[in-house]
């Protein structure tokens, strides 16, 4: 279920820790946000994880007691790299809440405090995630990016989600809050080491062991810039696709629902005007102008809205039949695939 958490109240404490891989350009934004936390007792895990460009670096600059930056040990074979990053920081943090963070991701002061109140106030939810308002800037990003919102809350039930059917599970990597006892008791990152789309794959093994999991609205407590270049797009959501939306049974679903709902009516209707074509484009803008208010969206991607989606759709099939093929994925230097890791 949608919810927002509420405004902050007493001082509760958090483990926020951030696997780090290559984020020279991104790493002091996102510490320097975080140690600006207020009413919080705050400690801040980073891990460099084998970085070849100047992140220990930047790290090493930054003076807080707070902050604390530790070596990633070599990748086992079976592991992929994030779950293996995360699985370190997650043994090596010490507060009971613990918050796992992109580098990419800025939070305001306030946010911590209000992370850590909302799961105080859901002690029966034991992993909360959300999408933080995302910054969109090149082409692709303003086509593909805001359907992330349109795909996990115009066709997820999260609405009427309980929280405990696995196979509604939703999750977003770039923030996932979690009670440690309960990760120690799924098997923490270990229970998804080998999957690329670790926050869904989560979510789904904390439902499997009788945990709930939350989707929380964390528009005005985070943003993001997820990627900065078209090429980085296309990459970045090709790599997650065979583990959400394009495996053989769930995309001719998606392609049917999507292409369905907000392609195929502009398509009709350019060759004739009819009710029911004009009455589903109406009920497909009507739904992004929706989400795109309640998440502050740029309004332009709601009117290019259909391209976004058979550009969406054109990713999902292309990352099916390269898996299909057995291409390997490859990200952050690392190639991957069949779930197993081929170099680092």
């Amino acid at each position: 279920m949608v919810r927002r958490p509420r405004r902050w109240r007493g001082r509760p404490s958090i483990s926020v820790l951030i696997p780090a891989r290559d984020e020279e350009a991104t790493i002091a934004a996102a510490v320097t946000a975080i140690l600006a936390s207020r009413d919080i007792d705050l400690e801040l895990i980073v891990l460099d994880d084998h970085s070849t460009d100047g992140t220990r670096a930047v790290l090493n600059g930054i003076h807080d007691d707070r902050l604390r930056v530790i070596p990633a040990p070599d990748l086992p074979s079976g592991w992929h790299g994030k779950p293996h990053a995360c699985s370190c920081l997650g043994q090596a943090a010490s507060h009971e809440l613990m918050l796992f963070l992109d580098a990419d991701v800025r939070v305001f002061p306030d946010s911590l405090n209000r992370f850590a109140t909302w799961m105080n106030d859901n002690p029966a939810v034991d992993l909360a995630s959300g999408v933080p308002r995302q910054i969109v800037c090149g082409v692709l990003e303003r086509l593909l990016i805001p359907l992330i919102h349109l795909v996990l809350f115009g066709y997820l039930p999260v609405i009427l989600d309980k929280g405990d059917r696995p196979a509604f599970a939703a999750a977003c990597g770039q923030l996932i809050l979690v009670r440690r006892s309960a990760w120690r008791m799924v098997g923490g990152h270990a229970a998804v080491r080998a999957r690329l789309h670790d926050a869904l794959s989560l979510a789904r093994a904390f439902r499997r062991a009788g945990l709930r999991t939350a989707v929380i609205d964390v528009t005005d407590l985070a943003v993001c810039r997820m990627y900065r270049s078209n090429r980085a797009v296309w990459a970045g959501l090709s790599r997650n696709a065979t583990e959400g939306m394009a495996t053989p049974k769930a995309l001719p679903v998606w392609t049917f629902l999507l292409a369905g709902g907000h392609v195929f009516p502009l398509i009709q209707l350019g060759r004739r005007v009819d009710r029911a074509s004009v009455s589903a484009l109406a009920c497909a803008f009507g739904l992004r102008a929706l989400l795109a208010i309640r998440f502050r969206q740029d309004m332009l991607s709601v009117a290019t809205s259909p391209l976004g989606v058979a550009l969406l759709l054109l990713l999902q099939w292309r990352a099916l039949f390269h898996k299909l093929m057995g291409r390997p994925v490859e990200w952050r230097g690392r190639l991957y695939s069949s779930g197993k890791r081929q170099t680092s």
